[in-house]
């Protein structure tokens, strides 16, 4: 179920890792690179308050040259930390942009299990079940966000092939 949760990165399981802040992130760099880390997120934080808000990105865009940043665009950084980023969460970010995904095939490996008769999909009503009661438990709402973007077949269930590709190479619709 790892290559399940790296997969979907970005996604749904983003929210989870960033909420929780988990010091694990700490373990996935060196110690001279959290220190560079720690001097980039020193730079931003430009109030000194321990979190990066919206000004602080305003104020660091604005020491680089560029004044005229759109709400939006600074809305949408903001919002990938899913809460207040501090230094955990802006570490937990980076961890998971650099660290990308599990290969396609670890992930394809992991479906097929889900998957006896090999047709390539898997019952959306038994994998939701999964999905709310195994492991890294989800939400419903984050079950509903990632069935969104999840591609199904004419019976309802879960194309587990073209999901993968999604999961490792991104959703056009998304760009």
């Amino acid at each position: 179920m790892a290559s399940r949760k790296a997969g979907t990165r970005g996604k749904v399981a983003a929210t989870k890792q960033a909420q929780r802040g988990s010091s694990n992130v700490f373990s996935m760099f060196e110690q001279a690179q959290i220190q560079e880390f720690k001097e980039a997120f020193s730079c931003i934080d430009q109030n000194r308050d321990g979190f990066i808000c919206k000004a602080d990105l305003r104020e660091t865009y604005s020491q680089l040259g560029k004044v005229s940043v759109p709400e939006e665009e600074l809305d949408a950084m903001l919002q990938e930390g899913k809460g207040p980023i501090n230094f955990t969460v802006f570490l937990t970010l980076f961890g998971e942009k650099l660290n990308g995904t599990d290969p396609e095939e670890a992930i394809l490996s992991a479906f097929r299990m889900f998957d006896p008769s090999g047709k390539g999909v898997v019952n959306k009503d038994e994998f939701k079940q999964l999905l709310l009661t195994q492991a890294d438990k989800f939400s419903p709402a984050e079950v509903e966000q990632m069935f969104a973007l999840t591609p199904m077949d004419l019976a309802g269930n879960i194309d587990y092939k073209s999901l993968c590709y999604i999961i490792t190479h991104g959703d056009e619709k998304e760009e």
